[in-house]
């Protein structure tokens, strides 16, 4: 094999393992309240995502429609699976979006995303 094959071979081949360990990102697999559900107000809030979680760099916010932020505490589950958060305070009837982001614990790479439920 000569030099530039060898080189072309090597680069290619770490683009395959790279692409390989990228795409392992922590993904959101449940939530209570479920998306787009109609529950009455919830004490607490969980996101379960596939992978273990990196703490320091996983949480969410929520806010009504109107974008009025409610204040929530949140904590990463003892098996950092899972998000949880407690509202302060009873959540009013209406339509909440929650924005979530999570950082895989293996590789840090930080995903987000958003669902919504409304409350009763």
């Amino acid at each position: 094999m000569n030099y530039r094959a060898l080189i072309a071979t090597t680069v290619l081949s770490a683009s395959i393992l790279a692409s390989g360990q990228a795409s392992a990102h922590a993904k959101l697999v449940a939530s209570d309240p479920a998306a787009n559900a109609t529950v009455a107000a919830p004490k607490t809030i969980s996101l379960t995502f596939n992978e273990k979680l990196a703490p320091a760099f996983s949480t969410f916010e929520l806010a009504m429609a109107d974008g009025m932020k409610t204040p929530v505490k949140t904590t990463v589950s003892p098996d950092r699976k899972t998000i949880r958060g407690a509202p302060k305070g009873r959540l009013m009837p209406g339509a909440y979006k929650l924005t979530w982001y999570a950082a895989a614990a293996d590789d840090g790479h930080r995903m987000d995303g958003t669902l919504t439920f409304t409350v009763k």
